[in-house]
């Protein structure tokens, strides 16, 4: 899959994937990533990428020239029907793992980061597919936006991770919060591995985690579970957590 982070901070993109699984599969091939500088199609000899806002105002705005141009190179190194062109903006939809999937289907996605106050409204309308954010609040920049929505795509491309079932598994991935993970030693400032992980019983060892993950969604994330569709035996832990109310611990049973 292929990667375009639009910039003016080309270094700190680059640097933040020299790591980790997403660095391995860029030195491996299994993702394809090139960095646009707004500064460098500037329209004047400042390297200006920002004005002030027409009708006055604090701060400072992006140009539309220099984006506009950065993404016209894009879509002329990288030709595809599927290609999308996203600004980072906490005015757009709430990225979930519902839209990382969509993303990870394409051929390729172009991320713009964008900086001050905003972008010129006519970029967006004129380039823009669709506007993303990453919750509820304020950064110096999109950057970091762009990152964390390039290494959620990038983790669901075959060849990223070492073992493509891990995903199967993870928060969010069937609608709930993961289960709780032990690893050795087995007892831990006086608190045990559960006994069924170490049963062997791998039948067992599932629905256990199973059931974990829905007593840990209940918990901590019970707007997750609005409108899900339960099988009978996931009935019968909800039945069971509503029964129990605020005062029993439920992620220990």
């Amino acid at each position: 899959m292929w990667f375009g982070v639009v910039t003016i901070f080309p270094d700190l993109v680059q640097a933040a994937l020299e790591e980790g699984v997403v660095g391995r599969a860029l030195r491996a091939g299994s993702i394809q990533l090139e960095l646009y500088n707004p500064r460098e199609y500037a329209q004047d000899s400042f390297k200006s990428v920002d004005d002030r806002p027409y009708g006055g105002g604090p701060g400072m705005v992006m140009m539309a020239e220099p984006l506009a141009e950065c993404v016209k190179q894009a879509r002329t190194d990288f030709e595809s029907e599927t290609l999308q062109t996203i600004l980072l903006t906490p005015q757009g939809k709430t990225l979930s793992q519902n839209v990382v999937r969509e993303f990870s289907e394409l051929d390729g996605l172009l991320l713009i980061a964008g900086r001050y106050e905003g972008v010129d409204e006519r970029f967006v309308e004129n380039y823009v597919d669709s506007e993303l954010s990453i919750g509820d609040y304020v950064l110096s920049g999109g950057e970091l936006a762009a990152l964390v929505v390039l290494d959620s795509v990038a983790r669901l491309v075959s060849g990223t991770l070492n073992n493509p079932d891990s995903t199967s598994t993870e928060s969010y991935s069937d609608g709930l919060l993961d289960f709780p993970q032990y690893t050795r030693p087995r007892r831990f400032e006086g608190l045990d591995v559960p006994e069924i992980l170490l049963s062997g019983d791998h039948g067992k060892v599932e629905k256990w985690r199973h059931a974990q993950a829905i007593r840990r969604t209940w918990n901590r994330r019970p707007d997750l579970l609005t409108n899900r569709s339960w099988a009978k035996e996931e009935r019968k832990i909800v039945n069971s957590l509503s029964n129990c109310g605020s005062g029993c611990d439920t992620e220990n049973e």
